[in-house]
């Protein structure tokens, strides 16, 4: 969100961040804690007139303690669709509606650009024990942009299934983001013989980031050549 706040122009009215937001980089802003221990009293001193939140990595009562300072908006987009509709709606409450334009345009671009292959595919996000993203995910609907059907697209959103379960779905492609688990080159070798292709380690939040990082996510698809 902070990235996307950036790039639709009101980066000079953010007050303060998380500890995990990396762009843009080298931002020099208050920290203001992680989703799930944010510094309430120091957001409370910055003085907002609104605190972006996520429904997912966010408590709710973290967001009732705000509420009583600020106005607080909460998004979860479980799709490249609802990340479009997000920039669209924080463009209008920050006065920014032609750059939002734009840049759900430059998503619309990317995902023209994609070339339509059919295959399936897995994506692991934490592992003792192995859980997977499942349907209905973000993740998943990015991959499905660009033809991929997810093996554990019936499950529940993040399900806990075994590396043999996973095996017997027969992925075509199994993508390793290094977040919100880091898996490494290993990770990959060992799961090398379950599927046909090993995508990663690669940086998570081209999968796992929604806003104006899903024009990279989708950059990306299309430059690992499915």
């Amino acid at each position: 969100m902070t990235e996307t706040l950036f790039d639709l122009g009101a980066g000079a009215n953010v007050a303060g961040i998380t500890d995990f937001c990396i762009f843009p980089p080298d931002l020099v802003l208050p920290r203001v804690g992680g989703t799930k221990n944010p510094r309430i009293d120091l957001i409370r001193e910055l003085k907002p007139d609104l605190v972006h939140m996520n429904l997912e990595e966010n408590l709710e009562r973290h967001a009732k303690e705000i509420e009583m300072f600020a106005r607080v908006f909460v998004s979860e987009p479980k799709s490249v669709a609802e990340a479009a509709l997000c920039i669209e709606d924080v463009g209008v409450l920050h006065g920014c509606e032609a750059r939002a334009r734009d840049l759900i345009r430059s998503i619309e671009s990317q995902l023209a650009a994609l070339p339509q292959r059919s295959f399936t595919f897995a994506c692991p996000i934490w592992k003792q024990p192995w859980m997977w993203c499942g349907g209905d995910t973000y993740v998943s609907s990015l991959v499905a942009a660009a033809g991929g059907r997810n093996v554990a697209g019936d499950r529940t959103r993040y399900p806990t299934i075994s590396i043999d379960e996973i095996a017997a779905l027969r992925p075509d492609v199994i993508f390793l983001p290094d977040e919100p688990y880091l898996f490494t080159a290993a990770d990959a070798a060992a799961l090398a013989p379950i599927a046909k292709r090993i995508i990663g380690p690669f940086p998570g939040h081209l999968f796992t980031w929604h806003g104006t990082r899903t024009i990279k996510g989708l950059e990306f698809l299309r430059e690992v050549r499915l």
